[in-house]
């Protein structure tokens, strides 16, 4: 057993040092929404910067019905004209997208 006098400088020690060890660590953005709109048959840029965490907000601002799918399958939205869907980022890497419906449009987001 640690006497109570020995235990408050050990206890006021380790906090501290979590403290320091804390303040040290490289603080984590909050994730962002980044928006890419599809029209005329083509997606938007895909955003610089992208992090795991990030959503994508794709808008369809076309006349037709578009996909913006994941060929690894780790998102796949399904859009109707005029309307919106999101996905979350989950991974890091690049990641090539396409629409199902017309496969000639394509995509790669680069996520950190």
């Amino acid at each position: 057993m640690i006497a109570r006098s020995r235990l408050c400088p050990l206890l006021a020690a380790s906090v501290g040092a979590l403290l320091l060890s804390a303040a040290d660590a490289p603080a984590t953005a909050a994730p962002h929404i980044y928006t890419i709109v599809i029209d005329k048959l083509k997606f938007g840029p895909a955003p610089a910067q992208l992090h795991k965490g990030d959503t994508i907000l794709w808008v369809n601002n076309d006349l037709f019905r578009h996909t913006a799918t994941a060929a690894d399958h780790s998102f796949d939205v399904d859009l109707m004209p005029g309307k919106a869907g999101k996905t979350v980022l989950t991974k890091s890497g690049s990641i090539p997208f396409f629409c199902r419906y017309h496969p000639n449009m394509r995509g790669v987001l680069q996520v950190k």
